[in-house]
């Protein structure tokens, strides 16, 4: 109930206003069932515009860390994405990513429509970053279909580090359902993770017409953490 009443009367309208956001091939999200939207990821507003433009409501697996802030700023960004439906990760490796995995599960298996950002964080520079297998394993897991989607023009919106967002105008993009159904039982096929993940990744290429960079986009932060130090 809040998520619809942030959506519908007080946060989507002011957005909307301010934004004009665009989408295009909304027709490819179906209007029932389990499905994944596999996004692009610019800017920390993802999350915000593309279930604001979106008929059905979007869970996206949120980091941890956007739930267990301090003081007034910590309070209102847990109210923000407890409200919005989002559902807190972590996103250490290990044994946390399985509980990653059997969360994103968890939401399929309810019928609703799950976003994820196969790159693994923003962009740091706009570019597309190659794809964690993550995304590959809960596909062929889960049996249902991905729904590659662009984010346009968000980082020009909230860039990485950026605290106010600027008034721009933003969009998405939304391309046709991807099967991945021959590909049945193979779930622990390293060749075949990669190549599902590649797939999803070429398909974001196409719709967002951004730079393809053949490395992770944590690694390029990593490096350039460590010049700064």
């Amino acid at each position: 109930m809040t998520y619809f009443i942030l959506k519908n009367f007080v946060l989507g309208p002011l957005l909307r206003i301010l934004f004009r956001p665009w989408i295009r091939g909304s027709e490819n999200i179906p209007s029932s069932g389990a499905a994944i939207l596999a996004s692009n990821h610019l800017s920390f507003s993802d999350s915000i515009f593309l279930p604001l433009l979106t008929r059905r409501p979007v869970v996206f697996l949120a980091k941890s860390e956007y739930f267990t802030g301090k003081g007034l700023k910590g309070a209102l960004s847990r109210w923000f994405f407890k409200s919005t439906g989002q559902l807190p990760i972590d996103r250490s490796g290990g044994k946390a990513s399985e509980a990653s995995l059997n969360t994103g599960l968890g939401v399929l298996e309810q019928g609703q429509l799950l976003g994820i950002y196969p790159e693994g964080t923003r962009s740091p520079d706009g570019k597309l970053y190659r794809g964690r297998t993550g995304i590959a394993r809960m596909v062929l897991e889960a049996k249902v279909p991905v729904i590659p989607v662009a984010m346009i023009d968000t980082e020009k919106v909230q860039s990485i580090g950026q605290k106010l967002p600027k008034i721009r105008r933003v969009g998405v993009v939304v391309g046709k359902p991807l099967d991945f159904s021959r590909f049945d039982g193979m779930e622990g096929d390293r060749i075949v993770l990669r190549a599902i993940t590649d797939e999803i990744m070429y398909e974001l290429l196409k719709l967002s017409g951004q730079e393809y960079q053949d490395v992770y986009a944590s690694s390029v932060k990593s490096r350039r953490a460590a010049l700064v130090r």
